[in-house]
């Protein structure tokens, strides 16, 4: 029997004794985050996707959204207190975030930036985010997400 698989965003949440269920699908680059909500057997209300975004500023911030939803970048933009922000191109993903397109997570990155949820997540039960690689999500209450992150609600698609 191999070695329970742990990704780091799972090794932060046991760190700091938060509880999560781990869930794994045989990952498609294909895939929308809806399908893989579907593969979960999950509402996609309670599937969030992880975007990262650089502001007029040049500084980067973290915008965690349902995944059949899209961000709104005007909304994203006076969230963060900027003029405007741009997605950053996904070569950026990597070496910014430590994270690949498809697996980015808002917990564990490199550096930590601001980051916004979306507002709906207050009202929810359990929400899934990529625990950090493609083809892995965590559950969690939402509000352990908003400690961990460091997330602020925001009306944000």
């Amino acid at each position: 029997m191999k070695k329970e698989e742990k990704t780091n965003v799972m090794r932060v949440l046991d760190g700091k004794k938060i509880p999560y269920e781990k869930h794994s699908y045989e990952p498609d680059p294909t895939m929308s985050g809806e399908q893989i909500a579907g593969i979960l057997g999950e509402n996609p209300d309670n599937v969030y996707k992880t975007l990262v975004t650089q502001g007029k500023s040049g500084a980067y911030y973290v915008f965690v959204v349902p995944v059949k939803e899209e961000l709104d970048l005007k909304k994203a933009a006076k969230a963060a207190n900027e003029k405007a922000v741009s997605m950053i191109k996904q070569k950026e993903l990597l070496p910014l975030t430590g994270y690949v397109h498809g697996g980015c997570s808002p917990i564990g990155m490199k550096k930590p930036f601001p980051t916004f949820i979306h507002e709906a997540a207050a009202e929810l039960e359990h929400i899934f985010v990529s625990a950090g690689r493609v083809g892995f999500q965590i559950e969690l209450a939402p509000d352990d997400l908003i400690k961990v992150a460091g997330c602020k609600l925001a009306d944000i698609v």
